[in-house]
């Protein structure tokens, strides 16, 4: 477990894991009124939260199942990273792949956020791969 500084500039609890095994905790809306999301429209969502990560880590922001399915509110960027320099407010962006209009309430629960450890890269430039089975076999090529 790691521990994250945390400033919370909203009306709502701080995110928290809803059961032992949960990867990821639930974002809500900080909004002074409704937002009305239109079928195909998009918007931004204040979370009210702003945090630190410790160097190695991003926070990913992840669509909830549940919209998903039952309105079509997905995460347009999904999964948007937080990396751990930014010091931000996190916002979400939404947007509404349904037929309907939708409307996000103050601590409607509009994502979730995953903390996760990441590598970083150095590169070493060559002009030849290894061989593989697969090659460079790409879209759908390994289900034929």
């Amino acid at each position: 477990m790691i521990e994250v500084k945390v400033v919370n500039a909203s009306k709502e609890a701080l995110p928290a894991y809803q059961t032992p095994l949960s990867a990821g905790m639930d974002l809500r809306a900080n909004v002074t009124e409704p937002v009305l999301l239109q079928p195909g429209q998009r918007t931004l969502v204040p979370t009210g939260l702003r945090i630190e990560l410790p160097a190695g880590y991003e926070a990913q922001i992840r669509p909830r199942s549940g919209l998903a399915l039952k309105h079509g509110i997905t995460v347009l960027n999904s999964p948007g990273t937080i990396d751990a320099d930014y010091r931000g407010e996190i916002q979400v962006l939404l947007v509404n792949l349904s037929e309907q209009a939708f409307e996000i309430k103050q601590g409607e629960r509009i994502a979730q956020m995953v903390v996760a450890r990441h590598e970083r890269v150095q590169w070493s430039e060559t002009a030849e791969l290894s061989d593989t089975e697969r090659g460079a076999g790409g879209f759908g090529h390994t289900g034929r």
